[in-house]
């Protein structure tokens, strides 16, 4: 690195300490993270800092052309997740503000400086930083609240069948995930317990472990679970959904899966894929494995049932 490059890192670095981050906040990759944000390269004051919002991959790169530093790509989760994370935490940076509901999985996810922390982050290396960082640190906290405030209530709603309450991350197939909860289970579950709710943010939502494991199920972490695991004890019946959005309906390979991953269960499995519409259904068809049931959102009370002498019940 030259010169100038240690000097603008390094002063990124000092300025993270000063807002009270830890260690791993504000070591070397956590402030050209910051540099990236506020697009300064080496040579740049700190007053002509910018606020674009930039995605994961376009910080990376960004500081692999200004400063000379290649973050490999299986790099890319540990930005996230252990720098650009916390610094959404503690109300530094934002996450989508132009979408705040967008999906956790979309590939247009992206941050921003918050325009609070601005004025004190151009003032780095004047006079007035002291005064300005002693004025934002004053009102982070709140900051931070305000902002989990709005990010919680962004988050989409959902009630359980036993009437519990629980939110899922924005967008995605979480809307059809709400619908398989709040309208599928009522028709086609009603008296069920929900024992497993995917979420792409928070991976389980809702994972009654303790409850699989009394009906033989002892999941391997490593294994896809269903979007929507539904227990049904009047019949002794485990409902597998399957929210066919983006990752398609219960073919031959995903019945396979699911199969061996439930192979121990005393109950009877069923396996549901579930799409919004029967248009989206229709790009699907001739993947939907037999003996499989499907259903779609937008018609909410009918089931298109998949040969086998069954109807909505399992085969042995």
């Amino acid at each position: 690195m030259t010169e100038q490059v240690v000097e603008q890192v390094d002063g990124a670095r000092f300025v993270l300490e000063s807002l009270r981050f830890d260690a791993e906040r504000s070591n070397e990759r956590s402030g050209m993270v910051l540099l990236a944000l506020l697009q300064l390269r080496a040579n740049d004051p700190w007053s002509a800092a910018q606020t674009p919002m930039l995605g994961t991959r376009a910080i990376m790169d960004w500081i692999r052309d200004e400063y000379g530093v290649d973050y490999k790509p299986n790099t890319r989760e540990t930005v996230r997740r252990f720098t650009l994370h916390q610094f959404v935490d503690a109300g530094l940076v934002e996450e989508n503000p132009d979408e705040p509901a967008r999906p956790v999985n979309s590939p247009k996810w992206c941050y921003r400086v918050r325009s609070e922390a601005v004025p004190m982050l151009k003032a780095y290396g004047t006079d007035q930083f002291d005064g300005l960082l002693d004025t934002y640190l004053e009102a982070a906290p709140g900051l931070a609240a305000q902002y989990a405030s709005r990010r919680e209530m962004a988050r989409i709603p959902v009630m359980l069948l036993d009437g519990s309450p629980v939110t899922l991350s924005p967008g995605g197939q979480n809307n059809l995930i709400k619908d398989m909860i709040e309208e599928f289970c009522p028709y086609y579950a009603p008296g069920g317990r929900v024992l497993y709710v995917g979420d792409a943010d928070e991976k389980w939502a809702v994972f009654e472990t303790d409850a699989l494991a009394t009906l033989g199920v002892r999941v391997d972490l490593r294994g896809k679970m269903p979007d929507l695991v539904v227990y049904l004890p009047e019949n002794n019946w485990l409902l597998l959904l399957e929210a066919a959005t983006s990752h398609g309906p219960v073919d031959g390979q995903r019945h396979s899966e699911l199969s061996t991953l439930f192979a121990d269960s005393t109950a009877g499995v069923v396996y549901v894929s579930c799409f919004p519409s029967r248009v989206v259904m229709r790009k699907y068809l001739a993947q939907i494995a037999w003996e499989t049931e499907v259903w779609c959102a937008d018609d909410p009370t009918h089931l298109i049932h998949f040969d086998g002498e069954r109807f909505l019940g399992p085969y042995r």
